[in-house]
């Protein structure tokens, strides 16, 4: 089963279990959800109804633990650590992974003493097996280790959940990129239209150039003819003016 269907499932999962549940029984739901080693995307259970009437009441900040997996780092979590839940050992794994999901977002290249500094990890042997073990063999983040430059190469990353608002930038993002694309393309047919221009004149060139060269050969051809004639005509006067003396010698 590959990652992304495994998502739908345990996203499909956790939806119904939300919204089966209500109030502080969604606590337990939350945790659960935010603990399984296998699911990163949490918009999804976030929108359930029973979920966003936690708003408010004295279970919220299960709702917010819940808007810090889907949104959140690990810097962010400590930062507001008097006011959250404590997280067990899998919720700590979890937001570190989703925290080196979110440094790849804006950087392919991070470098092992920011990786350090975010995830709390004290060495270069520490933080090179958690991206090992925790991240590329779960299949979120694909990359090469580079020990001479301290910093980790990011090819691939898995997404996390959008950010309140950053749809709207988003789409603005693709829209520019396509205005981009849409000018790149009249550029390209410009130049197209131009070489085929320069084509075209080319073999017109080429055309007139071998027009030129037939009407040489033609002269030269014309000329080397009247120089035979010219060289057969003035043998033969030689030979008549030869045999004019012989006979009256």
């Amino acid at each position: 089963m590959d990652i992304e269907q495994k998502q739908a499932e345990l996203i499909e999962y956790f939806v119904k279990q939300a919204e089966t549940h209500k109030g502080s029984s969604l606590s337990s739901i939350i945790i659960e959800a935010t603990s399984h080693p296998s699911l990163f995307a949490f918009s999804e259970i976030l929108s359930v109804p029973n979920v966003v009437e936690l708003e408010g009441t004295e279970s919220s900040v299960y709702l917010d633990v819940l808007r810090l997996f889907a949104h959140g780092t690990w810097s962010e979590y400590k930062s507001n650590a008097g006011r959250l839940p404590g997280l067990v050992p899998d919720q700590v794994l979890k937001l570190k992974q989703l925290t080196v999901l979110t440094l790849a977002e804006t950087n392919k290249v991070l470098p092992y003493d920011q990786l350090m500094q975010e995830l709390d990890v004290v060495n270069v042997r520490e933080l090179e097996d958690f991206l090992i073990n925790e991240c590329m063999y779960a299949g979120i983040v694909r990359g090469k280790l580079d020990q001479l430059r301290r910093c980790f190469e990011v090819q691939f990353a898995a997404g996390r959940d959008l950010r309140p608002g950053q749809l709207g930038s988003m789409i603005q993002t693709l829209t520019n990129w396509l205005g981009t694309s849409d000018n790149l393309l009249l550029t390209i047919q410009e130049k197209i239209k131009w070489a085929d221009t320069m084509s075209e004149s080319d073999k017109k060139h080429k055309r007139e150039v071998e027009e030129r060269l037939e009407e040489v050969k033609k002269t030269l051809s014309l000329k080397v003819s009247y120089i035979q004639v010219y060289v057969f005509l003035l043998f033969s006067f030689c030979f008549f003016l030869q045999l004019i003396r012989y006979l009256y010698l």
